[in-house]
């Protein structure tokens, strides 16, 4: 049995469980006696059921104020994503309790380090702007469509497990374990939301990139294709490809930081190795031959990253902020979404504020890279098409032009 049909039947396997438990915990949590007498569900629910639709709208609209208008919403989302974080550390502090001042002490530091991170890479918002415009100048049909279905599904899947959420919530004075329950309904969300993030990724970027060669297909006929044969290797990107995400910037920063110390220059040495190995078995780009060769996944990262080494675009590659822009503007919609129920319990119910705020949070963040995903697709399908073949006359100067500049720059 393949990995991809394990991953499959998993993946599957979670969602009736995780199905059956919502369910369950839901009725027991808001039946029982115990759940009565501290637990509110007319205070809890809204504030969170808004801020996800909210998400849902902004998230939506995000997506299309980034394709529409690319270079303001770049600008617009370095900006945003660290000034909503930093107003809601301030809301976490205002709170009070010594947990809120921990979440808001963190958040802080992750605006800080936001706003550092910008000011880095802000010669390179030329070019993302550029690769953005031209990789999505011609998007496939019913684009708008098919991002809409899946922020709706998004949505309302969001909706079910935060009835679960307040079911556990109502059993903790009752079950001190209740807490296990919403850490499980939490990683079904993660992990469910991102499948559906990577569905309209493969889906997008296979149309996209059979757009670039000329043989057109139909966004519907894609999206078929992808539910029916690819579930397992979406499950297990899905999984793997934000771990090694997370590992490899952590790996990223260490090398910044260099030394001459012995043991540092032995981390550092070991960043750079995992840096370069992870994308060889797992990275976003390898949905493009997901889609389009219906490759298993590691043998698909295998591949882009062997057609990146050979038309010396690594470079290129590593220094490419369209995932970096998909991630603060994710932080941007989860951090408005924290402040729209955490402002809102704290007038009603000031004991869930802190709760409340991170699901809503966590919402919102996923409810925009889901809305995202389809750009991305986009700027993935148009770097590996480039890749294969940089002489289609599909292409203009955009790729080549950056290249040269990168080479000059590492000369000097």
């Amino acid at each position: 049995m393949s990995l991809r049909i394990i991953f499959q039947i998993l993946f599957y396997l979670h969602l009736l469980l995780t199905a059956a438990t919502v369910i369950f915990i839901t009725v027991y949590g808001l039946t029982s006696e115990s759940g009565g007498q501290h637990f509110h569900p007319l205070k809890w629910y809204p504030p969170v059921l808004a801020s996800t639709a909210c998400g849902g709208v902004i998230s939506f609209l995000w997506q299309w104020i980034t394709f529409s208008y690319p270079r303001n919403a770049l600008k617009a989302a370095f900006w945003l994503g660290p000034l909503l974080t930093c107003l809601m550390a301030g809301m976490f502090v205002y709170i009070g309790t010594a947990t809120s001042l921990i979440v808001g002490l963190v958040s802080f530091c992750s605006a800080l380090a936001q706003s550092l991170y910008g000011c880095w890479v802000r010669p390179r918002f030329e070019y993302a702007t550029n690769i953005l415009s031209v990789s999505t100048a011609f998007p496939p049909a019913k684009t708008g469509v098919s991002v809409l279905a899946t922020i709706v599904i998004g949505t309302l899947y969001c909706c079910f497990l935060v009835s679960g959420i307040g079911g556990a919530t109502a059993l903790q004075d009752k079950f001190k374990l209740a807490f296990i329950f919403i850490l499980v309904i939490m990683l079904s969300l993660g992990w469910t939301m991102q499948f559906l993030k990577n569905v309209i990724q493969l889906t997008i970027s296979r149309v996209t990139y059979l757009q670039i060669l000329g043989n057109p297909m139909d966004t519907c006929a894609a999206l078929r294709d992808s539910i029916n044969r690819s579930v397992g290797c979406i499950a297990i990107g899905s999984i793997l490809i934000p771990v090694f995400t997370l590992l490899r910037s952590f790996g990223r920063s260490m090398s910044l930081l260099g030394g001459e110390n012995e043991i540092m220059f032995c981390c550092v040495s070991y960043c750079m190795g995992m840096v370069n190995v992870l994308p060889k078995f797992g990275s976003r780009w390898s949905f493009v031959h997901i889609g389009v060769y219906n490759k298993e996944f590691v043998d698909a990262s295998q591949d882009t990253w062997e057609i990146f080494t050979g038309a010396r675009m690594l470079p290129l590659i590593d220094s490419d902020l369209t995932g970096a822009l998909c991630f603060l503007s994710g932080v941007a919609v989860g951090a408005f979404c924290s402040m729209v129920s955490g402002i809102w319990i704290l007038v009603m119910h000031q004991s869930y504020a802190l709760e409340v705020s991170i699901y809503a949070f966590l919402i919102g963040y996923f409810m925009c890279r889901l809305a995202m995903g389809w750009l991305q697709a986009c700027v993935a399908a148009y770097y590996v098409a480039y890749g294969e073949n940089p002489v289609n006359d599909q292409f203009d100067s955009t790729i080549p032009a950056r290249l040269e500049q990168i080479q000059r720059s590492q000369a000097l």
